[in-house]
């Protein structure tokens, strides 16, 4: 080997090595510079007032949903990142919803109503007055009072749990066998009553079976106005998930009549009146709207391509639908806030990730995990590609560590130093996990979808640290779900911490092992 090949190779060392230590110092200026902006000019409450108090509630079908995917791929545009919308689905009938209002006249009192009433469900055709009557149990109660029921407000059974009551062809079958084994139990009961006459003895008759709106289709074509039904606080409604699934839901077939879900200390004592047959009306405004179909629905799905190996995937997702009794702030505005200002923190840095990033906002998760799974279709060759999908879907409470696996450690300790001291009220803690079970279904997140295919899912660990004493359970699909119960502090940072681990991972000089993540079969 001469002189010059010995010069030349040195060259080339001493070029790698200088574009090397360039390198990391441009990435850890791109870190410095995301904590800065997100310390100073954290912007993930300005996006969640947005989303919740301009846009609302956002169902999939709903116009509040397409306007908030429509804004997001503005914004992301304004930030100088790529973004698409993803067709995901579509629906039979779209729906909007307007505002509700109701009250109790009469029976010696005035009472504002405390309801909702489940998406995809009847309105009222205006403001609508009526009497109340208790739901017949027997087809010799429909027919006593099959006059009276024109016009009037129906107290239904069963305690809601938010769904509404149960219209199609499956519940008719169940509500029909429920009417023949009323029959049997009335037989019975008539058998014990005349036994007791005879002998003298007393009696205990069989309580008879009941169904919420077990003559639903007589009520309704008798001239209901609407159906009530005791719901605890806070409320909680979903959507009207049988009718969307029935082959021929359309337009043109849909319910007629108002499904109304009451607070449960007004239903008690308005049943209570009914029982005593006081003269009293119940009045309801329910601005509920149904939009042609089909309609469409979309994820959105913002990318930061990487600069050495862009065929691999560093995923930040939350999903963007919602129920709309609330206005989605925590479920999943904790999802959609943070990825949003994660993104923006990173285009802001001018950091140059080796992987590409994408940040998702998936459709339909309320309604049954849809666009996560459409993505994980329309994305099957590039799921061996994909290093984790940070997931958020939970309460407003914020990053303070993450479980990984053995394989896995040293490279999460290495990215997630600078954590470790970034908020001394927020520690940050890297911790071993075990391997765990590869799920074979699809659980309560969209993350369940790509784990089934084996795709790390590895999600920040949360914790209500400073004690605001948030409960997931009061806002979970309630009308309570709304941005005043978002928690500012734990937003911002969990953006921080979003930005600075996904940045991260995809800078990693390879993809994350998957050793050890899940258990051998």
């Amino acid at each position: 080997m001469n002189c010059s090949s010995i010069s030349v190779r040195s060259l080339l060392l001493v070029g790698a090595t200088l574009l090397f230590q360039f390198t990391v110092s441009a990435q850890s200026d791109a870190v410095r510079r995301i904590i800065a902006e997100g310390q100073q000019n954290n912007r993930v409450m300005e996006h969640l007032d947005v989303l919740t108090n301009r846009f609302g509630g956002r169902p999939i079908g709903s116009d509040a949903y397409d306007n908030a995917a429509a804004w997001m791929l503005d914004q992301y545009k304004q930030w100088g990142i790529e973004a698409h919308l993803e067709e995901a689905g579509e629906l039979p009938v779209g729906f909007n919803r307007g505002g509700w209002w109701g009250r109790l006249i009469g029976g010696d009192k005035e009472m504002t109503l405390h309801f909702v009433t489940p998406s995809y469900t009847s309105g009222t055709k205006g403001i609508q007055r009526g009497h109340v009557l208790i739901e017949p149990k027997t087809e010799e109660e429909l027919n006593r009072m099959k006059h009276r029921l024109k016009g009037a407000w129906v107290l239904v059974s069963g305690q809601n749990s938010g769904w509404p009551v149960d219209h199609t062809a499956a519940a008719d079958s169940i509500r029909q066998r429920i009417k023949q084994e009323n029959l049997r139990i009335m037989a019975v009961n008539d058998s014990l009553r005349r036994e007791s006459w005879e002998k003298r003895t007393a009696y205990k008759p069989q309580p008879l079976k009941e169904y919420p709106g077990l003559f639903y289709n007589e009520m309704v074509e008798a001239g209901v106005l609407g159906f009530i039904q005791r719901a605890s606080v806070p409320l909680r409604a979903l959507y009207d998930r049988p009718m969307l699934a029935e082959p021929d839901c359309n337009f043109y077939n849909l319910p007629q009549v108002a499904d109304i879900k009451l607070d449960e200390h007004q239903f008690d004592e308005i049943y209570q009146m009914a029982k005593e047959r006081r003269d009293f009306w119940l009045e309801f405004d329910i601005r509920n709207y149904f939009k042609l179909g089909p309609v469409k629905y979309h994820n959105v799905v913002a990318s930061i391509k990487g600069s050495k190996y862009p065929d691999e995937y560093v995923i930040v997702s939350g999903h963007l639908d919602s129920y709309d009794v609330g206005t989605g702030a925590v479920d999943c505005g904790t999802g959609i806030g943070p990825m949003m200002e994660a993104a923006r923190l990173i285009a802001q840095s001018g950091a140059k990730p080796k992987r590409t990033i994408l940040f998702v906002a998936f459709a339909g998760e309320e309604f049954g995990l849809l666009g996560a799974q459409a993505f994980v279709k329309a994305h099957a060759k590039q799921l061996d590609k994909i290093s984790n999908l940070f997931n958020r879907d939970g309460g407003p409470t914020p990053a303070v560590g993450i479980r990984v696996p053995q394989a896995m450690y040293d490279d999460f300790k290495s990215v997630c130093q600078v954590l470790e001291t970034l908020n001394p009220e927020l520690p940050f803690k890297v911790e071993i996990a075990q391997p765990r079970r590869k799920p074979t279904q699809m659980g309560g997140t969209d993350a369940s979808v790509f784990a089934m295919k084996g795709i790390p899912t590895l999600n920040f660990m949360e914790k209500d640290i400073m004690g605001y004493n948030f409960s997931y359970e009061e806002i979970w699909h309630t009308e309570r779900d709304i941005y005043n119960k978002e928690i500012p502090e734990y937003q911002a940072h969990t953006a921080i911490v979003t930005a600075i681990v996904a940045l991260g991972i995809a800078n990693l000089n390879h993809q994350l092992s998957r050793e050890g993540l899940y258990k051998e079969e």
